[in-house]
């Protein structure tokens, strides 16, 4: 057995998403927030997906899509429309379906990071855009995550390296067109109940700067993006679950709770 196979990532993922309703966790989601709206608000398309560890934390909520789509991975009786169940590892997708994909800490708490990238890059349309979210190893919160035996909220993370992610996307056929790390607080839960300061704008301003919190990458797919003979979502292959808008398809799920999305990837 593999250590990802023996770690609880289910579990983290619950933690991490309790860790958000924190001071610290919600001064790091709000400078999420405005720098991805404020870095996608040209974009305009026809899909738009995030994938993150819970669809109650939205990002790039201001873009001008059509349609916005988010994914959580685990079940329960009170997803909203519009939220599919599966593993950020196994989108339940077509490929060249989507205009823009946002990877919100994903490949931090999954179990196949690699395969998270490569997921994301087979549903993104060619020349549509990627947004990949993570905790930077190389920052205050990295010795943390270090020094920390706690698994609680980001600490249970992997803290994967920037550059190793922007290797994974070239080697995908992407053009990375922005990295920057921000959020430049200490990792203790009284930075966050701070304003934002006039030290923190201008380390944030500072882009080539490597050591903040967490890094965002912003990437172009430049594979063409292909005209499909049929149309790809085509609803007598779904099947709809009453009173809600899930697909189901994630390993945490019971198969008597969930549905499975049947849309199949369009042919060439």
């Amino acid at each position: 057995m593999s250590d990802s196979d023996a770690v609880d990532f289910s579990g983290r993922h619950e933690s991490f998403e309790r860790w958000f309703q924190t001071p610290l966790g919600r001064a790091l989601l709000a400078d999420q927030r405005r720098f991805v709206d404020a870095e996608l608000q040209h974009l305009t398309g026809a899909r738009q997906l995030h994938v993150g560890v819970s669809h109650r934390l939205p990002l790039a909520t201001g873009t001008d899509f059509t349609q916005r789509i988010m994914t959580t991975p685990r079940w329960n009786s009170h997803i909203p429309e519009g939220v599919a169940v599966c593993d950020g590892d196994e989108l339940a997708f077509p490929g060249d379906s989507m205009d823009l994909v946002v990877l919100h800490h994903t490949a931090d708490f999954s179990p196949f990071p690699h395969e998270v990238i490569r997921e994301a890059a087979r549903v993104l349309r060619g020349e549509g855009t990627m947004v990949l979210i993570g905790f930077n190893p190389l920052s205050l919160w990295g010795i943390r995550k270090l020094l920390s035996r706690s698994h609680e909220g980001p600490w249970g993370g992997r803290f994967l390296l920037r550059g190793r992610m922007e290797d994974w996307l070239h080697l995908l056929g992407f053009n990375v067109e922005a990295s920057v790390t921000r959020f430049f607080r200490t990792p203790l839960q009284r930075s966050g109940r701070k304003a934002v300061s006039r030290i923190d704008r201008r380390l944030s301003a500072k882009r080539l700067l490597p050591v903040g919190a967490y890094y965002c990458i912003l990437a172009k797919k430049r594979v063409p993006a292909r005209l499909p003979r049929r149309p790809v979502w085509r609803k007598s292959k779904v099947i709809g679950l009453p009173g809600t808008g899930t697909v189901g398809a994630s390993r945490g799920c019971s198969r008597n709770r969930i549905l499975i999305d049947k849309v199949q990837r369009p042919t060439d």
